[in-house]
């Protein structure tokens, strides 16, 4: 049997806003605070789409 990946919407929501205040501050220190809010929640999305899987929906 094949596992597929846990991912969930809650976890991709939550990364992006996540990441977009941190990837603010990150790139406010750089000099560019909108690239740093785009690769934040890049990065922060797909971070938690697929490490923070959240209850699983038995039915």
């Amino acid at each position: 049997m094949i596992r597929t990946p846990h991912r969930n919407g809650r976890g991709l929501f939550l990364g992006a806003v996540l990441g977009a205040v941190v990837g603010y501050f990150a790139g406010r220190a750089l000099g560019n605070p909108a690239i740093g809010i785009v690769l934040g929640a890049l990065a922060g999305a797909a971070l938690l789409y697929r490490v923070n899987p959240g209850r699983r929906n038995r039915r």
